[in-house]
């Protein structure tokens, strides 16, 4: 029994890891590469296995780092099922097809370029057709179901608590009559975030593959990152400014709308025009209403009494690129949700051209930002930046919100893995190196935990 690393090692994306027990071959994750243009260049190197020779693949959650080459391992021929909540099913629909529309988009841009200049045509990483095409593999699991998913495979999901059908994989594996489990702790959740539970522990693992995006930091108190938000808004009010906040249409823009309703009153959205600038994510507000039954008590609480718990009286839907252009009319009074997440695509980009170089603007950043994304630059304090080949410059107020976060932080990953009674041995992934390096010190210490970073193409034996 072996697990190899393929993705995520010392980085943050790209999450791939390759099981092989009894003479089968399991993928865990299939997840794109995201942050500079060059960086995603390498989505389209060849998988560094035979896909026609995977025999079953896991998903943990939808986030298009864990799932968005999916599409993509089916074109190059893998044919069989994968795994993965009920929830994560109804999202990937999305996801993917949007994941497939931005391909064909990009190569249809690069291609004009390209044929000018007399070079060989690109083809679209895959297509909105392929997305659909993959989303019929896909097999729909429930918390707590365990099920043979292989011969000498028997897979468990328990709640991860990180996005709506996110999920740790516990994996028993047999093999020449000896068992082995391992847990895959997919992106484990920030303890007592809206919406979702808390992540679920386990008492038991030879091996813990585990995340560690923030390993290095601890994230500010809840009722300090509400009190942050509602003094940003009630300082852009008096400023006469808009708001705007890039954020990852799954997961993040439904924490804030659900905030918004939470505080309706205390924070003053009702002075507001409330955009939801996204086709998807108003898609993906769509599936996280239709799944009251994982939310945690609270929520389920709002749900009962007063239905959808992420509709505002004020809140506008912003389905066509006519509507999006529409909001940038709008010179103040305007709070506007809209993709990416980190700020390399999608329309917050357009909002970006039209408001950040305003002094009363105010930019919320409500989650990672990757090295290499606009995101990441607009973070680190960014001057200016380069929006379609022109110089826009930064004067709209950066305000970066730590304590808003989907991921757990240093001692919320340490309190996890310390509730497993034999303190197995842990693989830490999904991470940059200084956060890899300041998790595995802290683990050692406190836990005694035999700490591996994995690096990329790295073999255990289990």
């Amino acid at each position: 029994m072996q697990i190899e690393f393929l993705g995520a090692a010392r980085e943050v994306t790209g999450s791939c890891f390759l099981v092989r027990v009894g003479g089968r071959q399991l993928l865990v994750e299939c997840g794109l590469i995201q942050g500079s243009r060059q960086h995603e260049r390498h989505n389209r190197d060849p998988f560094p296995f035979e896909a026609t020779e995977i025999d079953a693949v896991v998903l943990t959650h939808a986030h298009l780092d864990h799932s968005g080459r999916l599409p993509l391992l089916i074109k190059r021929g893998y044919a069989g099922p994968v795994y993965t909540h009920k929830a994560t099913v109804d999202l990937c629909a999305i996801m993917l097809e949007d994941a497939g529309y931005l391909n064909e988009k990009d190569v249809q841009w690069d291609n004009k370029k390209r044929q000018r200049k007399g070079l060989e045509l690109l083809e679209p990483l895959y297509t909105r057709a392929e997305a659909r095409a993959a989303h019929t593999h896909f097999q729909a699991l429930d918390y707590a179901q365990s099920k043979e998913i292989l011969p000498g495979v028997r897979l468990t999901l328990r709640d991860a608590g990180h996005i709506l059908g996110s999920a740790i994989a516990e994996l028993e594996l047999s093999e020449d009559g000896h068992t082995r489990k391992v847990v895959f702790s997919g992106d484990l959740g920030h303890k007592d975030a809206p919406i979702l539970r808390d992540p679920e522990k386990v008492a038991y693992a030879d091996l813990v593959v585990m995340e560690s995006t923030y390993g290095n930091r601890l994230h500010r108190a809840w009722d300090e990152t509400w009190q942050e938000i509602g003094e940003i808004i009630s300082s852009a009010r008096s400023g006469k400014g808009n708001i705007l906040i890039p954020a990852f249409t799954v997961g993040r823009t439904q924490e804030l709308l659900y905030a918004f309703k939470c505080h309706y009153d205390e924070w003053g959205i009702g002075d507001w025009q409330v955009f939801l600038d996204t086709p998807m994510g108003i898609e993906a507000t769509e599936v996280y209403a239709s799944h009251a039954r994982v939310y945690d008590e609270r929520a389920r609480q709002i749900y009962e009494q007063s239905g959808d718990p992420f509709d505002l009286p004020n809140l506008h839907l912003s389905r066509r690129s006519q509507d999006s252009m529409q909001i940038n009319q709008i010179k103040s009074g305007a709070i506007i949700i809209a993709g990416s997440g980190m700020c390399t695509g999608g329309r917050i980009k357009h909002h970006f051209k039209h408001n950040l170089w305003r002094n009363h603007a105010h930019v919320m950043i409500v989650g990672f930002q990757a090295r290499g994304t606009l995101g990441r630059a607009l973070v680190d304090g960014a001057k200016c930046i380069r929006l379609w080949s022109e110089t826009v410059q930064v004067k709209a107020k950066v305000h970066t919100i730590g304590g808003l976060s989907a991921h757990a932080d240093q001692d919320g990953l340490v309190d996890w893995y310390s509730h497993f009674e034999n303190r197995p041995r842990v693989a830490l992934v999904h991470g940059e190196p200084e956060a890899i390096d300041a998790l595995a010190q802290r683990l050692k210490r406190d836990c005694g935990a035999d700490v591996v970073p994995a690096n990329f193409q790295q073999k255990l034996m289990l």
